[in-house]
This record gives C-alpha cells, structure tokens and sequence, in this order.
C-alpha cells in the first residue's frame, strides 16, 4: 500500500484512488518566460519520479502538467523585444521541453497551455458569479469572495483573519473596488499593448489562480486524485484554486496534496541578486542531465536539498557507481553468449537479489522515500559487483540486469554512459588502448604509461579491469 503525505490533512494516509487502478494527478508547471531554473527542476523530477513509481506499481496514470503562457513576465519580455507575447510563450515552451528531455523527465499526458483553455476559464468565472461566489467591479475586474468559501485556508491552514499579509495578488486596475481586501482576482482588464481576449465583463485576460481549476476539470474531472507542486505554491495558489473549483463543482477538488521544498544554493535561499541563480541550462553545460536527476532524488522531496558544486559532484560519482555496474552487466552478457543455463548455486542466490526490490518497495511506498530507494539500489550494486564474473550464466546476468534496470527506471536514471565523443576521437582511444596493450605485452611499461598519460591529458581515464581495458571521460 501506497503512502503519501497529505500536506491537507499534515499527516501520511493510505492512497486510495477515486478510480481502482487509476491515478488522476495535476502538476503545477513553470511560467514559460525564461529559461526554466534549478528549483522549477525539482518538482518535474519529483513528480516524475512518483508517476512513474504508480506505474511501476500497475496503475493507469494521467499525468497533466501546464504551461502558463499569459503572465505579466511574459508580455514584459514580449515588450522589451518588440514581439507578440506568444512569441515568447512558445520559445520558452520549446527549451523547457529540451530541458525536461536532457533529464529523462517524460512528457505529460496533456499539457494544456492557458491561453488555449479562455473559453472554459470565462465559464467557470461566470458559474462563480452566478452562485455569489464572485462579482464584477466597475472596471470590468471580476473578484472572488474569499470570505464566502468557508472553509479558505484547510489547505495552507491559515486564519482568515491573519493571513491578508501573506497574499500575492495581480496588480490590476481597481483594486480599491474590492469589497474586501482578501478577495482575488478571476478576471482582469486589458492593459495598453497587453494581449486580451473578449469576456462578458471586459476586453482582458484571466488571474492566475483560474487556469489551474479549469485544465485540472477539463483533463482530469471535477475531482483529481492528487494535486502536486513547489511548497511555494500552497499559498495563496492552492488554496485559491481549492475555493475557486470546490465553490463551482460543488465537490472535493484534490484528495491529496503533495508538495516537494525548496531548493537551496551554498544553504541560501535561490535569487539573482545573490548570484546564486542557475537555470538548468547552466548546469547541463556542467553535468549529464542524468546527475542532476540523481542529485534531485537522493533526498526525500519535502526535505529541503541543498544545491553545490560539491554535492553535484558526489552525485555525479555515484551515479557513475550505478553506470559502471550496468556496463559490467553487458560486458559480461556478451561474453556468456551461449551459457544460457543458470546454474542451482546461482538459482539459490536470486532471492537475495530479490530483497533489494522488496527494500526498494518499502522505502518507495512510505511516502515515496527516493533517498531511502536509492540506498537499496547501492546495496543490489555493491551484490551485484560482488557476485557477477566472467564465469556467471547469461541467464543469471540477465536476471541482474532486468533487476537493475528495473529499478533504476522508476527513478528515470539512463544507466548509459555519455560517449558524446566525436568518433574520431573515439577510434583514437581505441587504437591507442591497442597500442598501450601491445606496450605492456612488449614489457615496454615506460611507453604504456606514456599513452596512459597522454589519454589522461585528454579527459580519458582507463580503467584496467578482469574483464580488459574500459575508458571513460573524465
């Protein structure tokens, strides 16, 4: 049984789908005005990660994660280069989904784009004003009565009394029309050069809090098993979205909230102006898009994880760990071609191999404890180095490497190394391993070393192992 978090109810609960062997689950996704940063990598790798495990687990998942591509960084942008805001939206849209593909992160189900989903955005707003739930100002801006929705605040649980300071509204015309200071804006006039669309109260464009109630009803239902996202979002977004989809659908929005924490650097807080502020297309030019995955799951996601160059560094080491266990794997296969049988003594070991996943699935299943899965993912690799040679069955090879890659999928780790060398230089390595053996056949150690050392210079590292001669970027 699958346990998850419930930022709602602040405790672990059982997952029960509304739909046996289904999973309905809404992600929050990034602004597209800009390239996506660091802290917009955790929740996608988190949320990945947990879809895939309810797959792993036998569930039918429909994933949907959005775009928001109207926002008022975007028109900013679209300003400042003279361009149409969508222009902007779909550029950024573009490397983002280059950025999610650099670090194994599937594409969504859907991902529905908000100025795609007006017209049903227009709908919902109109239900809410039909039901007293919202009112129109005499700008055009339409409100929500915060107050009217009783139970604002379950989510983040807040006192409605005390929490005007903490909102973050939309700047928009009109605020002095606002019956109370707590209410949140549906609806919002156009601006000179602001894209806009038609609406019954006024040429404009939708607040940010409705886009999310409407794509999660049309892609998923009125109600969705699980809502995710940043730890940021639970106020004012989430709870917004709560009181807007529950007053117009009359029903549960979400049966449960996940929420991954922040990401730090250097343990401080993420900005520009400290020049600690790294998008995820500064660290791919640093790092396979794969250490970065691993870094992001070897802690739990609502533990705060502190981004260095140090920590990276140590991730990228242990998933070359993971790598050089899997490339042994094929080596060996290759070798054992045609010892198809396993033999009794490495029938009796596969259980062992098999408590590996069975510590796996319990670290997975308490609240998906990607740290704790790691762990029994290092302790198959460690069984795994100690027990598979170049005597070993392909059949019980096979067996370690279905067991290893099964695993390491759940966690989106690519268990191949990164020969992005040209093939040039490839065939230059090669050729000069040859020689280097031929050297060391010869006696001639001072000209092996010479080569080794020469490789060295170049970033290839050798690695002389009882299976021959493997080399690696360094």
């Amino acid at each position: 049984m699958i346990r998850i978090y419930n930022t709602m109810s602040k405790r672990k609960e059982d997952f029960v789908p509304l739909h046996e062997g289904k999973v309905g689950m809404y992600v929050c996704g990034p602004t597209v005005y800009n390239l996506i940063h660091i802290g917009n990598a955790r929740p996608m790798i988190v949320f990945d990660t947990v879809r895939r495990y309810f797959e792993y687990r036998g569930y039918e998942v429909n994933f949907v994660s959005n775009f928001t591509d109207v926002d008022d960084k975007i028109i900013n942008k679209s300003i400042e280069e003279g361009v149409d805001a969508s222009v902007i939206s779909e550029r950024y849209i573009e490397e983002c989904k280059k950025d999610m593909a650099a670090m194994n992160i599937r594409p969504a189900t859907t991902h529905p784009q908000a100025t795609k989903e007006i017209g049903g955005m227009i709908a919902m707003i109109q239900k809410l004003i039909d039901t007293d739930y919202a009112y129109v100002a005499k700008d055009g801006t339409v409100y929500y009565r915060t107050r009217k929705f009783r139970d604002y605040g379950k989510l983040s649980h807040k006192d409605l009394d005390n929490m005007q300071t903490g909102l973050r509204m939309l700047a928009v015309t009109g605020e002095d029309q606002k019956e109370d200071p707590l209410d949140f804006v549906l609806w919002k006039p156009k601006k000179e050069g602001e894209p806009y669309w038609e609406s019954p109260w006024c040429q404009g464009r939708p607040g940010w809090h409705i886009e999310c109630s409407v794509m999660s009803k049309e892609y998923i239902g009125d109600t969705i098993d699980i809502h995710a996202g940043g730890e940021d979002l639970v106020f004012p977004h989430h709870e917004n979205e709560i009181a807007q989809s529950e007053a117009a659908n009359c029903c549960t929005f979400a049966r449960y909230w996940m929420h991954n924490a922040f990401l730090n650097i250097d343990n401080r807080k993420m900005s520009k102006s400290l020049g600690n502020f790294f998008t995820v297309r500064d660290i791919l030019d640093q790092y396979d898009g794969q250490v970065l995955r691993y870094f992001m799951l070897s802690v739990q996601y609502r533990s705060p994880l502190n981004f260095s160059r140090e920590l990276m560094e140590s991730a990228k080491t242990s998933y070359e760990r993971i790598v050089n266990c899997a490339e042994n794997l094929r080596f060996l296969l290759e070798k054992a071609a045609g010892k198809d049988t396993m033999t009794e003594a490495e029938a009796a070991l596969l259980p062992e191999a098999d408590a590996f996943r069975t510590q796996f699935e319990t670290a997975m299943d308490d609240d998906f404890n990607t740290a704790d899965g790691i762990s029994a993912v290092f302790e198959l690799v460690k069984w795994i180095n100690s027990h598979a040679d170049e005597n070993s069955s392909a059949a019980f090879l096979q067996k370690l490497n279905e067991e290893l890659e099964t695993l390491t999928d759940v966690f989106g780790l690519i268990l191949v190394r990164d020969k992005s060398l040209d093939d040039d230089l490839a065939a230059y390595v090669e050729e000069q391993i040859a020689a280097r053996q031929a050297a060391r056949k010869a006696r001639d150690f001072a000209k092996a070393d010479a080569i080794r050392d020469e490789l060295k210079a170049k970033g290839i590292i050798l690695e002389d192992t009882r299976e021959g001669v493997k080399w690696k970027k360094a």
